[in-house]
């Protein structure tokens, strides 16, 4: 039972110095920008709202925004992450807070103009009742006509182009590949993750993420307060297409 528990709360230590190097590929600046900027574009918010950027990670997202003008939080689980965004900087307009996403501070009710939860950063935990407490949280701490703006995979694409392996290498020579299998019944999707490197121990380790459909998602939303009223195709200025592997919904607080 023990060993069962801690493979399905695999998030509580999975996003560490390991984590940052497996993605590494996809971890840069011009990434970045070109991310935080399509979000920007999207809210179009004036300098000084209120931001929520959920879970934040190293702050990849979050810097970016307090750049752009905005007063940013950010909250995440991981100690690593956010001693890591942190040390890129904080100030009266950028703050980092540890917690858990299914339970936000009682203080924030209300306070935010807009909440972001991008990077396929949803669907983590065992049971699907915690994903809409998720979407609650976020609709309790927007102010009356705030937004979401929520990025992730998209079921649909994801499986009408399914990528059973798949591999690469980062700049130190690392070689990682992935393998996925995915429960139609659950709608978990699980990778394994294996990496090896020349004269260093190998290693392996997995993660499970339960993917939704936009049409799903909406009904979350709507089930919190939210009306989504956008779903673009990923990061793209684009609408949302039966084969698109990324979404992003933009959702509105009545």
């Amino acid at each position: 039972m023990k060993k069962q528990e801690e493979a399905e709360e695999w998030w509580k230590s999975y996003f560490d110095s390991h984590y940052l190097l497996e993605y590494e590929p996809i971890f840069t600046l011009e990434r970045d920008r070109a991310e935080a900027g399509r979000v920007l574009e999207v809210l179009g918010l004036p300098v000084g709202a209120r931001i929520l950027d959920v879970p934040c990670g190293h702050g990849r997202h979050a810097h970016l925004f307090a750049e752009a003008g905005l007063a940013v939080d950010g909250l995440d689980y991981s100690d690593h992450l956010l001693a890591l965004a942190r040390k890129r900087g904080t100030s009266s307009s950028l703050r980092y807070t540890k917690g858990d996403m299914r339970r936000l501070p009682v203080r924030w009710k209300g306070r935010f103009d807009a909440v972001v939860n991008l990077f396929t950063s949803f669907g983590f935990f065992a049971d699907p009742r915690d994903d809409a407490r998720v979407i609650g949280e976020f609709a309790r701490v927007l102010k009356p006509g705030g937004t979401l703006v929520w990025h992730g995979g998209s079921r649909d694409g994801v499986m009408a182009r399914f990528l059973s392996r798949d591999w690469w290498e980062t700049s130190e020579g690392t070689i990682v590949a992935h393998e996925r299998s995915f429960d139609p019944l659950s709608g978990i999707l699980t990778i394994e993750s294996v990496w090896h490197r020349e004269k260093k121990p190998s290693g392996r380790r997995s993660h499970r993420i339960r993917l939704y459909t936009a049409s799903r998602l909406a009904e979350l939303c709507a089930d919190a307060g939210l009306i989504v009223e956008e779903a673009f195709d990923g990061f793209r200025a684009r609408a949302l297409r039966r084969a698109s592997t990324e979404m992003m919904l933009v959702a509105k607080k009545f």
